[in-house]
């Protein structure tokens, strides 16, 4: 396909991002607008929207590669999924009504209120260093694939893509936030949702697979296994860990997430919010099988015509990444490149202009204080707020330079791996807040014991075959890091008469 086609399409797309951004933000741009879409949302639509903001560029081109990959994955994301499912409705059950009885702007308010100030700002400042390093982490994957398929073609350096990607975001984000992200993410993942079921249909027909055959092939092509129950110490794959893995790394990346729960924060009551978390999470773990089938026809597709997997021209090895990717741009007619560019644009910056909107509220919130007095909506806190979207704009770019820069996928996925560390001491936090009464913690300690427990998980997942008789951590790590947070809380607790009220 020619790259000047998918850059025409790329152009017109953000067109109309930009003209619904200004559409909805001109009445009022103001920081109530932004920071929480002045609790107005309607709870069908955030649903909707989230589905785009919760998948990302990576599941879309990720998920399916996987499927395939030479570690044996198959459907064993699915498993993952699950543990995803139960997590949500964890949420929706007993973490949404405590932040809406207690009326949060920022989610990170609640430690404030429950631990103390160092703790309140231990929180935030984990949320700000994760969700820039997910976020940059994740549009790093989708540029390098914008890079290789259309601006290599125009000699475009990659600094630059990366510069007009996030520009594209700053310029239908910066005026309305929150409640702009909530029109533009429907709409984004409507077209997500879309590529997701064209895509199927393209590769069926492309096979000459009706769907009752379909079903049959994935079924028999070996690649459509879900659960694993063998080898428990060594497998990353194993059931029991994928599905724990799935619950924890929700709770913490999903409802203790400034990001995902903003949007909840939006709508007038908790019973609206909780039927978009039920909603939301239907359709999500519906939509994650589709992704797991694409993946199954790509690879089943791949193996009939003799397409082995893309070499990436950095390191030289096979890199199920782009396996989608060549596939719908250089195998496939038109429209399925099309359909496909359409998907993968609207996961990616479905999840980046949700993390900038997240990380200038919990920075203009938790850090400048922007909710408190009578300022909240002056010129000079909107003014101020700019300042700091265009501040993290700036960070998020930087972030991204030194993924590239490093030019090592494992070294890349291990920074991943560290930011994901860092949700573990939000586990410890929240849960010491929730269930410990009537004691209370030596507040100034608090970012020392969030320093020390990701750094014993990273070393105890590093010599965990050595110390635990060859077992092998996987996603489930994120609970034993909340655990020894925890544990270390209540080391530096002390018996108070006061009794929590939350």
């Amino acid at each position: 396909m020619s790259p000047a086609i998918l850059l025409s399409f790329l152009i017109g797309y953000f067109l109309i991002l930009i003209i619904i951004a200004f559409a909805t933000s001109k009445k009022s741009s103001d920081n109530s607008t932004f920071f929480v879409a002045n609790r107005n949302s309607k709870w069908y639509l955030v649903a909707f929207g989230m589905i785009g903001t919760a998948l990302s560029g990576v599941t879309f081109i990720s998920v399916p590669g996987e499927v395939g990959s030479p570690a044996g994955n198959q459907f064993q994301y699915f498993q993952f999924i699950i543990g995803n499912a139960i997590g949500f409705i964890i949420i929706a059950t007993v973490l949404l009504p405590l932040y809406y009885r207690m009326k949060l702007t920022s989610i990170y308010s609640y430690i404030e209120q429950r631990l103390g100030f160092y703790s309140y700002k231990t929180a935030a400042s984990i949320f700000l260093i994760s969700r820039t390093i997910g976020s940059a982490f994740r549009l790093y994957l989708v540029v390098i694939v914008l890079q290789r398929f259309i601006f290599d073609s125009y000699g475009v350096p990659f600094w630059a893509t990366v510069l007009i990607s996030l520009t594209l975001i700053w310029c239908y984000t910066f005026r309305g936030g929150l409640k702009t992200i909530i029109i533009t993410d429907t709409l984004q993942t409507f077209f997500l949702v879309l590529s997701v079921f064209l895509t199927l249909y393209f590769i069926c027909n492309s096979l000459d697979l009706n769907i009752p055959q379909t079903f049959e092939t994935i079924k028999k092509s070996g690649y459509a296994k879900i659960f694993f129950y063998e080898d428990f110490l060594t497998s990353n794959f194993h059931f029991s860990k994928q599905l724990l893995g799935g619950i924890f790394v929700t709770i913490a990346m999903t409802g203790l997430d400034q990001d995902l729960m903003q949007k909840n924060l939006s709508m007038k009551t908790i019973g609206e919010a909780q039927k978009n978390m039920f909603t939301f999470t239907a359709v999500f773990v519906v939509l994650n099988i589709f992704f797991l089938s694409v993946g199954a026809l790509l690879y089943i597709y791949a193996t009939k015509n003799g397409i082995e997997i893309p070499l990436d021209h950095v390191t030289g090895k096979p890199r199920t990444d782009f396996l989608f990717p060549e596939i719908a741009f250089n195998r496939l007619t038109l429209i399925p490149g099309i359909v496909f560019m359409l998907g993968l644009t609207a996961a990616t910056f479905a999840t980046t202009d949700s993390a900038l909107t997240a990380l200038t509220t919990s920075f203009c919130v938790d850090f400048l204080q922007m909710d408190k007095g009578d300022q909240t909506n002056s010129k000079a806190s909107v003014n101020k707020r700019h300042l700091v979207h265009v501040g993290f704009s700036i960070l998020m770019f930087l972030v991204i330079i030194v993924f590239n820069t490093l030019n090592d996928e494992s070294v890349v996925k291990g920074i991943f791996r560290v930011a994901s560390y860092t949700y573990g001491p939000l586990l410890g936090l929240y849960s010491f807040g929730l269930f410990v009464r009537n004691r209370g913690l030596h507040d100034k300690l608090v970012p020392f014991i969030c320093i020390l427990s990701p750094a014993i998980c990273y070393l105890l997942n590093e010599y965990s075959a050595q110390l635990l008789g060859g077992y092998k951590f996987s996603v489930e790590l994120i609970l034993v890091n909340g655990l020894i947070t925890f544990i270390g809380l209540l080391l530096i607790s002390k018996k108070t008469d006061l009794q929590t009220k939350f």
